[in-house]
């Protein structure tokens, strides 16, 4: 089988000494909102806005400062892009950045990377490379952030080594996510948007003043759609669902010298989401198809994933809940010296139920639930700025406690599509769990000289210390007949009790930065810095294959990043072009990444020796004529494996009688990382008479093949793709409010096309595809 894819100032302290409760208490309170709530721009500032590009504040430094004074590669997508592109999922994201690349199939088996570095899904016992932080708040799995991106202030992704500032293992980058905080002003906003394929999300947001003193923010989210695969089974519907959130703020402001912000958050799935089609049967070894015959075997018909189908005969599903907490405190202190702190809590609940991708019950259902907690607390000290040497410096804890379980329960036919004999694991229970207890102490410093009016060199190093203490077990087997023999020792290996003892991990590791940066002119800045970021490594929470390996086999190492990079940042023609470029060369050695094991059908966490990633990357804005904005940015990365010598091996080869047990993938690409990739966006506005506002909006996104699976089979690469969106809309005014309505045409061409490979069984792959075609329209008023 081949590939398958303008108020006065007595009516501003009127306005805020009303209660938030009488901005949400109906019609009569929501008249005189309306009647005091309009644009805050005036004429002049609003057509600077249309002919001019706005700066971008940023604290990535840990202090406010213009996006174009920050000698880091970064990339700002505001709020209102965000919502003009109609991007809410965090899988999306990666159509407006360089460089960056989410690998989803559901909330546990996600995974962000950036210059192709990164890519551990479903990775229990380990944080990610890529740094995910939520308004200050390290999120210690990726699929925290599987919800939608509702009321985002903007979305700041940093590449290359970030430790010292951002501590938490980022040995690749940071993705920074910051919503929107409670306002003293007024501000409503109601949207709902209807598309195909049973698509429907309304989401509102309500801030204003409480007291003089006191403001608060709410917003709430639900989200459905019916799915866009098909069950060639039963007729129903997959990859749909619900997901629901919101997320309650209060700010406590009592001078301009002390602020306290306070965010809950709650979001929740009941989806199908992550439902994989057929990719790819595998190789033919001396005429046999391995999937295809054991297939037919078991009485199983294939259908072609390409067409957006699926045959299954059980249930694929997802649930998840989740939410958390966190307080953030800041004080001016004499002499302008801010303090600040974070204190956090956070937890993820996440259970599947997996269908075995056939027609008939080998296995009833398999996964792995988790339920993980985490605690932290960071304090900040800021120096005053405008002197010769300002500096942050800090301490900071994280903690985290993980449980998971580990479970299949296969059906009668289980023995034949599994290979095993007679009785080995037809109707057989087998259940494991995990546990994992982290906590992690750093402390940090970072300082600038201001050597000349225009030269500036940047110093950073920051101290961590991690300890992980775990343990992995698995019950002895429930269920199936009595056996003896060769199916006896196959029923142990795959589902026989297990005991791992305690497993414990120590380190130490140091993160640094040393840069320098000079102002050619005022509007042009030039770069260079070298960087190096540590990430501890972490634990196995599934047996796998320990049982004969050994506990330590569980053990994955740290992994080790060195960056240099050598970059510009410019703002010309009159503030209408803003034009940025960086070269960048990293090395990691000891880099995590998942490996399949095809023996005992687990995917696993392991060290793939050094890896390099090289290249370029281009991030432009233009302005050319008046409301007209174009985004260009674009990656050229050659990311390949320098060492990886004990690799597992592709199907073709592993299938052949006396196989070897490992294969060198030494300057093999890595998986998941496109050598090219280019994001054009673009948004033209005009104004008609009575203040209309139309506007268009389209999106361009294209991404060479890359490798699908961490063997590099032949069989598991994706293709290139590119993907257009389409949008047009009309804004006016209604009362102190506006209203806008547009029409969305999401990937206009209807392109089937893979975002992520997974290994089956018996040499075949699965894949996630992308959203098909999809028609839909959005009302939204703010008011």
């Amino acid at each position: 089988m081949t590939p398958i894819s303008h108020r006065s100032p007595d009516s501003l302290r009127q306005l805020k000494r009303l209660p938030l409760a009488l901005l949400l208490a109906g019609s009569a309170g929501a008249s005189l909102a309306q009647a005091d709530t309009t644009s805050t721009a005036t004429p002049a500032s609003q057509a600077d806005a249309d002919t001019h590009l706005q700066t971008v504040t940023v604290t990535t430094r840990r202090r406010e400062e213009s996006a174009q004074d920050v000698p880091t590669p970064i990339t700002v997508v505001t709020g209102q892009t965000l919502e003009a592109q109609r991007i809410y999922r965090i899988q999306d994201i990666q159509q407006l950045a360089p460089s960056l690349n989410v690998a989803y199939m559901h909330a546990r088996q996600s995974s962000i990377s950036i210059r192709g570095l990164g890519n551990n899904p479903a990775s229990d016992g380990l944080e990610g490379s890529v740094g995910l932080y939520i308004d200050n708040v390290y999120l210690g799995r990726p699929g925290m952030a599987v919800f939608d991106l509702m009321d985002i202030d903007q979305l700041d992704v940093l590449r290359g080594p970030q430790g010292t500032l951002f501590g938490k293992n980022t040995t690749a980058g940071v993705l920074n996510i910051t919503t929107r905080a409670p306002t003293f002003t007024p501000e409503r906003t109601i949207e709902t948007s209807v598309g195909e394929d049973g698509y429907f999300q309304t989401k509102g947001t309500i801030s204003g003043p409480i007291t003089d003193e006191l403001a608060g923010r709410l917003s709430a989210y639900r989200t459905r759609s019916d799915g866009d695969i098909d069950n060639e089974h039963d007729s129903r519907k997959f990859d749909g669902g619900s997901r629901d959130g919101f997320r309650g703020q209060l700010l406590f402001k009592p001078n301009e010298d002390f602020s306290l912000r306070w965010i809950g958050d709650y979001n929740e799935e009941d989806s199908s989401a992550g439902t994989r089609t057929l990719f790819n049967t595998g190789p033919v070894v001396n005429g046999v198809n391995l999937y295809e015959s054991r297939a037919a075997a078991a009485g199983a018909t294939l259908v072609d994933g390409s067409d957006r189908k699926v045959n299954l005969d059980n249930d694929q599903h997802v649930t998840v809940h989740q939410g958390g907490t966190s307080v953030e405190a800041n004080w001016k202190l004499p002499s302008d010296y801010t303090l600040t702190s974070i204190s956090a809590y956070r937890f993820w609940d996440f259970t599947p139920r997996n269908d075995d991708g056939l027609n008939v019950a080998t296995t009833y259902n398999a996964g792995v639930s988790v339920q993980d907690k985490q605690w932290s607390q960071e304090f900040r000290l800021a120096s005053p700025s405008g002197g010769a040497f300002d500096y942050v410096l800090g301490a900071y804890y994280y903690g985290n406690d993980l449980d998971n379980k580990s479970f299949a329960y296969y059906g009668p036919q289980a023995d034949v599509w599994n290979g095993t004999a007679a009785g080995a694991l037809s109707n057989v229970t087998s259940i494991g769990k995990g546990h994992i207890d982290t906590n992690s102490f750093a402390l940090f410093a970072q300082g600038t000289w201001h050597l000349t009016p225009k030269l500036d060199f940047t110093a950073g190093l920051r101290g961590t210390y991690e300890e992980k203490s775990a343990w992995v077990n698995r019950n002895a087997p429930l269920g199936g007949a009595a056996v003896t023999g060769a199916a006896a020792a196959q029923r142990n290996g795959r589902a026989g009790a297990y005991d791992s003892g305690d497993l414990n991990q120590y380190s130490a590791s140091p993160s640094g930065l040393l840069s320098l940066n000079y102002h050619f002119t005022d509007n042009v800045l030039g770069y260079a810095t070298l960087s190096h970021g540590e990430k501890s490594g972490g634990v196995n929470l599934a047996v796998g294959s320990a049982p004969t390996a050994g506990a330590d086999s569980l053990l994955v190492g740290g992994e080790r990043a060195n960056d240099a990079e050598l970059g510009l940042k410019s703002t010309l023609w009159d503030r209408r072009l803003q034009l940025n470029a960086n070269l960048f060369w990293t090395q990691v050695n000891g880099y995590q990444t998942n490996a399949y094991d095809a023996a005992n059908r687990v995917s696993y966490l392991t060290n793939a020796g050094s890896v390099r990633s090289r290249g370029l990357e281009l991030d432009s804005t233009l302005i050319p004529i008046r409301g007209l904005t174009l985004n260009i940015n674009g990656t050229y990365n050659d990311v390949r494996y320098l060492s990886y010598k004990d690799a597992p091996c592709p199907p073709e080869v592993s299938e052949r009688p006396g196989a070897p047990t490992s294969c060198d993938l030494s300057g093999h690409q890595v998986v998941g990382a496109s050598k090219w990739v280019t994001n054009a966006n673009a948004e033209y506005k005009w104004n008609l008479a009575n203040g209309l506002e139309p506007y268009v909006t389209g999106s361009y996104s294209f991404r060479t093949h890359a490798v699908g699976t961490v063997e590099d089979s032949s069989y598991a690469q994706l293709p290139s793709y590119a993907v257009v969106n389409l949008s047009t809309g009309l804004r006016g005014n209604l009362g102190q409010g506006q209203w806008d309505t547009s029409i969305w045409l999401k990937n206009a061409f209807d392109k089937t096309y893979y975002t992520t490979l997974w290994n089956a069984p018996n040499g075949g792959y699965e894949g996630l595809l992308g959203s098909p075609r999809t028609l839909g329209v959005t009302a939204r008023y703010d008011f």
